[in-house]
Order: structure tokens, then C-alpha cells, then sequence
């Protein structure tokens, strides 16, 4: 996993909000963070929340998310930041499909509607994968958030039961399959000054899941990716074999699982190299969870409600709910909305996937993606159970050789 940097002209506060590596610069100021207090009984009973608990906090984080929307149709990141992540919007879109709030996923879609002609088929293709929260001064064309943006227009139009935006999809699709290579591998799309992206397994993995069936372009992926990216006796698909420091990445246990039918559960017993303890900084409290990479210095909390979800899907969910609770200890209040509350990308500061630091305010303010990942644990929604539909022949599921 090839990690990428932005940085938006005029800033001084870096800000850093996906499952990617990046990092974005904005002026804003981000008030102290109001703490959620927690029970300080050490009576496991008492350390249990009610049902009544649970859906009033669920019901705060969709408020959140909610209200988080602009005019234009799209969300922040994070609070007070000016600055909007082409992925965080498409987990935005699948929150209010999965709510029945169709109308504000449609505000999101149609935005982009609007921008296929100017940004998705302009110069080299793809939609900005940064921008301000104008919509404007957009930066890279990151494959992997297409992708999710697919995703979240293929679970539209299942729940609404029209097409309203089957040319969007068309389009994305399209430009998606143009990024294949000879090798199979997707590349990543396009930095800002021009220069390629190089492939990087979190996107690829997505995009497969993305594009709806089963034909070529799936197949070499699948081809690519067990050449190139396998380690069969671990069951794991690899980040970055030319750094062998990050050649391991959290994200790619979750997605894996959560994208390829009969994936070794294996796969999810792997995570163990990046679990780690730390004390969330606004609560004070120790945290269980893991790190995006081996380093260990955070926790990632988007990754840790990926894998809750992934943990889901296995039938776990004694390992999910622990998980859960985890997160929860980190829940924050929102500074600008009353009744809303949100998780942190992750518990205390430190480095992203490989050395870069973080940005400031990381672990004090509420993020679009992690706060997306627990709404979608606490719900017993995977995003990814739409694509992996695809009767994959069992000759392509290089996975399944290591079973039994």
C-alpha cells in the first residue's frame, strides 16, 4: 500500500481522514472536545450498557453525520477542517441508504452527477479525491475512492429500486477498468503534478468489489493479486513488498475477507501483529484496539470498526462486541452540534501507515470514516456483501488452496 500526501495551499493544521494515507493542511480552529463520560464502576454489570443506551448513542452518531451536511450535498471529514474526502462521502451515502434517508444520499450522488463531464471523464479520468468544502480546488484522482463511491451508488439503487444514476456508475466503471494493467493490477491513479500512482492492494481489492459480475477484468485482478501480493501460508494479502517495514496493512484483513467468498478466517487471527494498548487522549482511558501497520504507536480506530464488522461477517460477534466497546471508550461529543457525537480517527497521536506523522487534532475531534465503520458494527451492516456476489469459479479463488 503505497501511501500518498497532499497538502492544500495556505494551511497550517494537518488533517487526515480515509482508510489512505492523507494528509491535509486547514486553518480551522477545533475547539477542546466535550468527553463522554463513562461509568467509573469497575462492576462488569454495571460497565454493560442498556439497550436504551446503545440506541441513544447509535441515534447521536447519525445525527452527527446527519447534520454534518452542507448545501452542496456534502460532508466534511472532520469538524471545522474545509475539507471533503471523496470517500468519506460515499460512506456518507451508504449511511443514509442503510437510514432510509434517500434524499440525502441523492444530495451526495448528485453532486458528482453534476461533475461527469468536468471532472470524471476530464484529462485523465476519475473524480478528485480531495477537495474544499465549496466543492472546489480539487487534488488527486485516487482509484480506491472511486471505487467506494461505486459502491455506495450500487447500494442505492438496490434499496430505492430505480437506476437514477446508472450512467454515474457506467462512467465510474469505466474509468476504473482503464486503470488495468497488463499484469493484472489496477494502477492507482494520477498525484496532482501528473504522476501515476503505483498499484496499491486496498484499492484494487475495492475496485473488484465495486464492479458488479464476474468477467476478465476480475479475473486478472485476482490473477494479480495472488502473483503479486499473496502470502499463502499467512492467508494474507500484502501492502507493500518493496518495503518490507509496511508490507503488512490492517485494512487489507477487513477487506479481504469482507470482498472474497470463502476467504480463509485466518486471515482475521493475522491482525494480532498490529493489536496494541493506548490511552485515548480525550478520556483518558486504555484502549484495546489495533494500528494501522506494526508500528504500533496508535490505534486506528476506522481500521478496528472494520474489523469488528469483518469479525461480523465470520460469526464472531463475542470477538465483534469486544471490539466495540473498545471504540466506544472513545467517543467524543461534536463542538458545533448539540446531541451529536462521533469517533476519532484514532486514540492518542503518532504515525499513520509508515512514519509519517498524523495531523493535529487526530484524536480530539470526530471523523466521518471511523464514526461510518461503528455505525455500520453497531448495525450488522458490511458495505461489501452487495459486490461479493460474483460466483467466482472455484479454479480463481487462489485463497481456497490453503484450506483445511
Amino acid at each position: 500500500m503505497v501511501k500518498q500526501i497532499l497538502f492544500l495551499v495556505g494551511a497550517s493544521t494537518l488533517i487526515w481522514s480515509c482508510s489512505k494515507d492523507e494528509i491535509i493542511d486547514t486553518e480551522a480552529y477545533i475547539p477542546e472536545p466535550e468527553i463522554i463520560e463513562e461509568s467509573t464502576s469497575e462492576s462488569p454489570k454495571e460497565e454493560v450498557a442498556s439497550n436504551e443506551e446503545i440506541a441513544t448513542t447509535l441515534n447521536k452518531t447519525i445525527n452527527w453525520v446527519s447534520n454534518a451536511q452542507m448545501a452542496n450535498g456534502l460532508l466534511e471529514s472532520a469538524e471545522n477542517t474545509n475539507f471533503v474526502s471523496l470517500y468519506d462521502n460515499a460512506l456518507a451515502t451508504l449511511i443514509f441508504v442503510q437510514q432510509g434517508k434517500l434524499g440525502k444520499a441523492e444530495q451526495i450522488l448528485d453532486f458528482f452527477k453534476g461533475r461527469i463531464q468536468s471532472e470524471l471523464k476530464a484529462n485523465s479520468g476519475g473524480f478528485y479525491q480531495f477537495r474544499d468544502a465549496n466543492g472546489e480546488n480539487g487534488s488527486r484522482t485516487w482509484m480506491g475512492d472511486n471505487a467506494w463511491l461505486l459502491i455506495a451508488i450500487n447500494h442505492y439503487h438496490k434499496a430505492s429500486g430505480n437506476q437514477k444514476y446508472d450512467y454515474l456508475a457506467e462512467e465510474i466503471e469505466n474509468w476504473l477498468r482503464s486503470l488495468q494493467d497488463t499484469d493484472g493490477g489496477l494502477k492507482g491513479g494520477w498525484n496532482e503534478d501528473g504522476s501515476e500512482i503505483p498499484k496499491v492492494s486496498e484499492g484494487i481489492i475495492t475496485a473488484f468489489n465495486a464492479v458488479s459480475g464476474y468477467d476478465d477484468f476480475h479475473k486478472n485482478v485476482l490473477t494479480y493479486l495472488k502473483d503479486q501480493r499473496w502470502i499463502a501460508d499467512e492467508s494474507t494479502i500484502v501492502a507493500w513488498p518493496e518495503n518490507p517495514a509496511y508490507n503488512y496493512a490492517l485494512d487489507l484483513h477487513a477487506l479481504s475477507y469482507g470482498s472474497f467468498v470463502g476467504f480463509p478466517e485466518k486471515v482475521l487471527t493475522q491482525t494480532e501483529r498490529y493489536t496494541t494498548t493506548q490511552t485515548a487522549t480525550v478520556s483518558g482511558k486504555q484502549v484495546h484496539g489495533y494500528c494501522f501497520d506494526e508500528d504500533k504507536d496508535v490505534i486506528w480506530l476506522e481500521g478496528t470498526a472494520q474489523m469488528a464488522v469483518a469479525y461480523q461477517t465470520s460469526g464472531n460477534s463475542t470477538k465483534a462486541n469486544q471490539l466495540m466497546l473498545e471504540i466506544e471508550k472513545t467517543i467524543i461529543a461534536s463542538t458545533t452540534l448539540e446531541n451529536a457525537v462521533g469517533i476519532p480517527y484514532t486514540t492518542n497521536f503518532g504515525t499513520n501507515f509508515g512514519s509519517n506523522d498524523l495531523w493535529d487534532h487526530v484524536d480530539l475531534t470526530p471523523a466521518i470514516s471511523s464514526t461510518a465503520w461503528y455505525f455500520f458494527a453497531k448495525t450488522g451492516f458490511n458495505p461489501l456483501a452487495l459486490g461479493k456476489q460474483k460466483n467466482v469459479p472455484a479454479a480463481d479463488q487462489f485463497w481456497i488452496e490453503i484450506q483445511n
